[in-house]
């Protein structure tokens, strides 16, 4: 409502026009109002954001400082002052890595953002000490660096972890249910004049809150700095799988980042084929020799069923007796040759499996191959079995690390949940955490038969 000419502006009138602006009838948020309840939150959010990246940063200093000075002092050097300068710099820098990695706090890439954000500002640091003309000792500050790099990436994912302990769920039908399969202490707001200030999340059910009637509460949660999420959204990355009822291959919107790593991931398994290729050829050498494993004979019968549908024979160590391999492994099955066990607990008897890397049948990471029967029996339970095809089987995946060994056709289907997600949220970072879960999953044995 305009202002009428010579009309004094007081708080009478103030508080009528906020007033006008929350009637039924003129529903947009009152953004005066908006400002005066949550603008300052954001200095807060800051510090509150820090405080679990604190122990991180300040090791990460304190270290960078011992190593600089180490190397300073064993080369006799006595200029104190420029060891003060860079000491300080280096101390400061993990703060300076985690004000601009707050900036990138709604990014899931969390292990490259952290990597590439450190490179940045470690090399910024670096340049502005040169361009002082301060000596320094660039071997010393070599050393230092990975210390700063594998602190910021604990440190990133401890922030993004506190993020989502700081989750509420505005209140819908469901909510209840919701709430309880997110199996944490996760608020439900039902009224509309809540303070939401104390979370970093805010989950909403999209048919029930994109009305007119939670306008203004959303553009509140906006302006203080709270994402705003759907909830199934947020749920499939809780549980890391996606709901396979209501999976589509439209949900594939890939993201300009994913579509270069899909292009450069051949190129990285053959470079993990050629760095490992002396200890592989070892290893395969040395499992030749030992009593009872042999090369899997493969026939069109034993193939899997690779990229695009396509079969290919996919290479690996016999460790069951011949002529008895077929169905499901079974817990202590008897076909198991007589000191092999350890070989598939260890996951050894896979290793031939980078020659199919090679030829490009197979990657480093992907949904595992399935046999055909598997395949067939699991497309009859559930159709879209086949999405699994969409990319490059692999030795190791994100089914196979969270949902473990599949013996039967539901629990191939509950496992395509897993894959469908990989298959959504390809990325470098899930990658990483993949090798490395199956790094814990080799060491305790957990899912091989």
């Amino acid at each position: 409502m305009s202002k009428p000419a010579g009309k004094d502006d007081g708080p009478a009138n103030r508080s009528a026009r906020r007033v006008l602006k929350r009637s039924p009838a003129e529903p947009s948020p009152d953004l005066e109002d908006v400002l005066q309840h949550g603008a300052s939150l954001r200095q807060r959010r800051l510090l509150r954001n820090l405080r679990p990246m604190l122990p991180e940063i300040l090791a990460a200093g304190i270290l960078q400082c011992m190593i600089y000075s180490a190397f300073i002092l064993n080369a006799s050097r006595s200029d104190w002052n420029n060891l003060a300068i860079v000491c300080s710099v280096l101390f400061l820098l993990p703060f300076a890595v985690a004000l601009a990695l707050l900036g990138f706090r709604r990014q899931r890439n969390t292990f490259s953002i952290a990597i590439f954000v450190t490179f940045v500002c470690f090399n910024v640091a670096v340049a502005v000490l040169s361009g002082l003309r301060i000596p320094v000792s660039y071997s010393a500050l070599l050393t230092a660096y990975p210390i700063a790099t594998i602190a910021m990436i604990v440190a990133n994912l401890r922030l993004h972890r506190s993020l989502e302990d700081r989750v509420a769920l505005l209140d819908f039908p469901q909510a209840a249910q919701v709430a309880a399969r997110l199996a944490g202490h996760v608020a439900v707001i039902s009224d509309k004049t809540a303070d939401i200030g104390a979370y970093d999340r805010l989950l909403i059910d999209t048919r029930t809150h994109h009305n007119p009637d939670w306008s203004t509460f959303l553009t509140k949660a906006y302006m203080v700095g709270v994402d705003v999420t759907p909830w199934f959204n947020f749920l499939e990355l809780r549980e890391g799988r996606v709901d396979v009822g209501a999976f589509d291959v439209s949900h594939l919107a890939y993201t300009p980042s994913q579509i270069y790593y899909s292009k450069a991931k051949r190129a990285l398994d053959l470079i993990a084929v050629i760095v490992t290729a002396p200890i592989t050829i070892a290893g395969v050498c040395s499992l030749a020799l030992y009593p009872g494993p042999r090369w899997r004979a493969g026939d069109l019968r034993a193939n899997r069923r690779g990229y695009g549908g396509r079969p290919f024979n996919m290479l690996k160590f016999r460790t069951m007796y011949h002529g008895r391999q077929g169905g499901a492994t079974r817990t202590n099955d008897d076909r198991i040759i007589k000191g092999c066990r350890v070989l598939r607990r260890l996951r050894l008897d896979e290793l031939p499996q980078l020659i199919n890397i090679w030829r490009g049948e197979m990657s480093l990471v992907g949904p595992r191959p399935v046999a055909e029967y598997v395949a067939q029996a699991s497309e009859a339970e559930e159709p879209k079995f086949i999405h699994r095809t969409m990319v490059l089987p692999g030795i190791t995946g994100w089914a196979q690390v969270n949902s473990g060994y599949a013996g039967t056709t539901q629990e191939e289907i509950n496992k395509l949940s897993y894959d469908l997600y990989y298959i959504k949220h390809l990325s470098f970072d899930l990658d990483v955490l993949i090798i490395l879960s199956t790094i814990s999953t080799v060491l305790f044995g957990r899912g091989a038969r």
